[in-house]
């Protein structure tokens, strides 16, 4: 059985994290303005293939540390806790000159299988995705008991939580894409999403 009061706190966690604007999507968000949010379906269904395999990947490998190697998990815990605070501060000075990134949107590309192609490839390739998931999992993981049941429900969290946030991105509509080309507006949300950032980061680490 999952920590109950564990998942409490890791949904919502995982929520913040989710929403915070990163590769994956900027791109949904990018790909549902010009092909429509149907047609990003696909993209998202290779995305969250991605970041099912870096879960379980990462989730694997904290557990082997966390079970043979306290003092390496815990240096593990403090260094992605360390780095999510970096991404935090890298958002605070980052500029609003790059707020929407252009999707690869030659005629292959927008076909089903690249599409798919894409969302796969983005996730598996970003290293923030990693990190996140090398910082965030560890903490909610219960070393008494099976790894298997915990897996199947931090996993399946994640894919919900990460599957409505891309849909919220592609579902943005024009308000959203003309907020966003401003830059002095990407400026503010990306000081916002970083001072989260550093605060997950921080309560990570030391939590």
């Amino acid at each position: 059985m999952f920590d109950l009061p564990k998942l409490s706190v890791f949904i919502p966690t995982f929520m913040l994290v989710s929403l915070t604007p990163g590769m994956c999507m900027m791109l949904s968000l990018s790909l549902g303005m010009s092909i429509g949010v149907r047609r990003t379906l696909w993209m998202m269904a290779g995305e969250l293939v991605g970041v099912g395999l870096v879960a379980v990947s990462a989730v694997i490998g904290a557990a082997t540390l966390m079970l043979s190697y306290p003092t390496l998990f815990t240096a593990l815990k403090l260094a992605g806790g360390a780095y999510l605070v970096y991404l935090g501060i890298a958002m605070w000075r980052a500029s609003g000159e790059s707020a929407l990134p252009a999707a690869n949107r030659d005629g292959d590309a927008l076909r089903p299988a690249g599409l798919i192609t894409q969302g796969f490839v983005t996730a598996i390739a970003n290293p923030k995705g990693w990190a996140f998931f090398i910082a965030l999992l560890p903490p909610f993981l219960n070393r008494d008991n099976a790894l298997a049941p915990q897996l199947l429900v931090l996993v399946g969290a994640i894919l919900t939580i990460e599957f409505c946030s891309l849909l919220v991105y592609a579902g943005g509509g024009h308000a959203v894409r003309s907020f966003l080309r401003e830059p002095r507006n990407v400026v503010r949300l990306n000081r916002v999403a970083g001072s989260l950032m550093m605060a997950v980061g921080v309560w990570l680490a030391l939590g």
